[in-house]
């Protein structure tokens, strides 16, 4: 019962677009429309009528696509688009890749006069 649990634990989600490609998306329709035409219709949900540009994320029917809107996975998503994509200074800190030469050290020099 353990290794059950532990099994689907581990299991990884359907990657989704970065948050960088769907911004390019938003600001470009021919951006979003070069994606759309990777895809075949006939292979996706709904005949790739129903579509959610912040998620990247097709459905079945309109209603479902109404409903995905009014959830919390989409306005978490829509929360990650306002704050927008990562800097390579964000990126370093994170991985915990940056330089540390230590304390400050004050420059300044006393001189006695006698």
């Amino acid at each position: 019962m353990g290794l059950f649990a532990k099994r689907t634990k581990t299991k990884t989600r359907r990657r989704l677009r970065d948050v960088d490609q769907v911004q390019a998306d938003l600001a470009s329709p021919r951006h979003l429309q070069l994606y759309k035409e990777t895809k075949a219709d006939e292979d996706l949900p709904g005949l790739g009528r129903h579509y959610c540009i912040e998620c990247a994320k097709w459905f079945e029917t309109d209603t479902s696509l109404d409903g995905h809107k009014k959830g919390k996975p989409h306005r978490r998503r829509l929360k990650d688009l306002r704050e927008g994509p990562f800097t390579h200074a964000e990126a370093n800190a994170a991985v915990s890749y940056r330089i540390d030469n230590g304390p400050e050290k004050t420059k300044t020099q006393e001189i006695e006069m006698s």
